[in-house]
């Protein structure tokens, strides 16, 4: 079980969800579990969005994330 959720912390640091802004979902699940539980506050706790794209590429995998978040996923 441990080594699973190490692998899965592992996977989480290299998966970038903001490419623009070089934010890993680690850190995107991190301010989701401290209390951002919207996309605005996720942005603003991040960063993410805030790049060349404008978050036209995060958002979708931010909001992806937090659905996650609610159906208890992580």
């Amino acid at each position: 079980m441990i080594e699973q959720e190490l692998d899965a912390y592992v996977k989480d640091k290299y998966t970038k969800i903001c490419i623009c802004k070089s934010i890993n979902k680690a850190t995107m699940k991190k301010v989701i579990k401290d209390g951002a539980t919207t996309v605005s506050a996720v942005r603003f706790k991040t960063g993410a969005g805030s790049g060349p794209c404008k978050g036209r590429r995060c958002t979708p995998r931010i909001e992806a994330l937090l659905q996650d978040y609610e159906e208890g996923m992580f």
